[in-house]
Parts: structure tokens; sequence; C-alpha cells
């Protein structure tokens, strides 16, 4: 066994290079990867290891990213792109959703599309709109898209690892305001679990909090300041967007009979409604109250000085708890 503690995000940057030097098909493109190591440091060393014919500096231009990267799909290559910020990804929307996503069905299984997009994301890091969003469920709508999201070093790895070796197209949205937590890497033996399994991280009995990415551990944290009440909170790390594993949910809120969904997208229209809806079809005999979301609101994302208002935090997520209770 060789593990090792770091932060996230050398834990990708790990996984990028295992990745690279077990398939040389593999490449890295984006702005700014290549010498500069990328605005986060995630691509660090890769060039000086890979060279630029594999770890590639690309202009400003998403949409010619994604796009270069399909047609590099077509030539067996393995391309992993990086979206310098969450909300500069618009431009290449087209791309991924009309393209990437529809590829292999529409050439009915005869071309597959290999493909990670790596995106920063959410919020917590004093920037602002285009920098700081979670544009997850607006990917999560089109079919043909795998969707994960790691909370934790390990998953950054593994993750990793596994999204590239993924014959389908995957976006990987990482936390930017986690990459700097440390945890520990077991980089030898791989998580049974697969990238699409969600997983308790804290058993609990009173009450089901589900989280994914940046909000797990506001969840975590929010979970363990309920004990001061006497409260026993489980917590889900969701990890997959899609497929989402909706039966650990069902089966956690049969178990505690009540549900609070949170995350930094806005509530409106987000990943929370859909699994809100599923687990009220699947458990409505077994609900002690209304499943309750904890998000962003209904604006664009705000000036650095008021993102603590807008991101959930331990009080939003206790107040949802104790109205869950209520009832």
């Amino acid at each position: 066994m060789s593990t090792v503690k770091l932060p996230i995000a050398k834990a990708i940057t790990a996984g990028l290079r295992d990745a690279m030097r077990a398939d040389e098909k593999v490449m890295l493109m984006g702005e700014d990867i290549g010498l500069l190591g990328g605005v986060f440091r995630v691509t660090d060393g890769l060039h000086a290891e890979f060279g630029g014919d594999r770890v590639v500096d690309t202009p400003l231009g998403e949409a010619g990213i994604v796009g270069t990267g399909i047609g590099l799909c077509y030539r067996g290559y393995r391309p992993v792109v990086e979206i310098q910020f969450d909300g500069f990804v618009f431009p290449a929307f087209n791309q991924i959703t009309t393209q990437l996503a529809k590829m292999h069905y529409r050439t009915r299984g005869q071309v597959r599309v290999p493909m990670v997009i790596r995106i920063p994301y959410g919020g917590g890091i004093g920037a602002v709109e285009h920098h700081s969003e979670s544009p997850e469920a607006l990917f999560a709508h089109t079919a043909g898209l795998r969707i994960v999201t790691p909370s934790n070093a390990q998953d950054g790895y593994w993750m990793t690892r596994e999204a590239i070796e993924s014959d389908d197209p995957v976006i990987v949205f990482e936390p930017k305001k986690q990459y700097w937590i440390k945890g520990d890497v077991d980089t030898d033996v791989r998580p049974a679990t697969g990238m699409h399994s969600a997983k308790i991280v804290r058993p609990g009995s009173d009450a089901t909090l589900l989280a994914w990415g940046p909000s797990v551990s506001v969840a975590r944290e929010a979970a363990e300041a309920a004990t001061e009440d006497g409260l026993d909170l489980e917590v889900i790390d969701a990890r997959s967007i899609s497929p989402f594993d909706v039966p650990t949910v069902v089966e956690s809120v049969k178990r505690t009979g009540r549900l609070v969904i949170v995350h930094e997208a806005p509530v409106f229209g987000a990943i929370g409604g859909e699994v809100a809806a599923r687990v009220s079809e699947q458990c409505f005999f077994h609900l002690e109250a209304p499943v309750l979301r904890v998000g962003g609101y209904h604006t664009p994302y705000p000036p650095a000085r008021m993102e603590e208002a807008y991101l959930p935090d331990l009080d939003r997520v206790l107040d949802a708890v104790d109205r869950s209770l209520a009832y």
C-alpha cells in the first residue's frame, strides 16, 4: 500500500500523471496549463515531464478547446481539457451538449469520445460571477454525459483516473475552494465503489443530509454541530451527478425519515429538485417531513463581499434541519 497525504489539487495532479504514464494516448489541453502549470497549479510539472506535444497550451477559446478534443477522440486520443473557470464553460456549451454528448449515439456506437473536461467550480475564493458558479444541472440535463465531483483527495485521484479510463465523455467538477485541503490517498488500491456510487460519510438516524462537491464539508460541519443538541444526522456525499445514485439516498431516507439537500447552485431548477422528486416518489410513506433544499439564490453570483450570504452555511443548513424536525 502506498498511502500519501495530498491536497485535492495535487491528488488530481497525481491522477493525471499516472494516467499519462499508463497510456501515451492521454494528453492535456487548456489555457495556461503548460509552462504555468494551470491557474490553480493542478497541471504543475506535467509539461516538463511529458512535453509540449502532450501538455498543450491553447488560445483563449473554450469552444475551440472542446471541439479540438472531440476531433482528437476520432484519432484515438484520450484528451483531458481544462476549462479555467466554471463560468467560462458556456462558450463551449454547444460543443459539449450537441456534439460531445451525442456522438456515440448518433453514430450508432461506431464512434467513442473518451474525453474528460475538468472544470474548477463553486464559490468561496473571493471571486465573482464567471469564476464561482455551479452549472452542474445544465449539463446533467443532457443525456450522454457522465458528471462527477470529488470532495476529498482520495476521490480527486481516483475519479481522475476513472474518468480518463471511461470510454464515455466525463465532466469532472472540481471544488476549487477545497483544492488545498489535504487527505489520505491510496494510489495502489482502486476503490470498489467506482466513481458513480454515493457514499455515506457519516452515519446517523435522525435525518439525512445530502451534499456533493464543496457542500459536503458544510454538511459534515452541520452534522457535527447538531450533536450538541443531541441530534444524530447522516451525511451522504453524492459524488456523482449523472448518473445519480438515487438508491443509496432512498435507503437512507427510509431509515431517517427526513432529507435536507445542500448544494451551491441556485435551488431553482437545480439537481436537488430532481432528487427531491425521486425521493418523494419512492419514500412517500417513510417521509416524516417534506424534502428541504438549501442552496444558492436565483440571482447572478454576487460580488465577493456578499458571497458568504449567498452560499449555504452552517446556520442555513441547521435551520433547515430544525424545520424538518418540527413537522
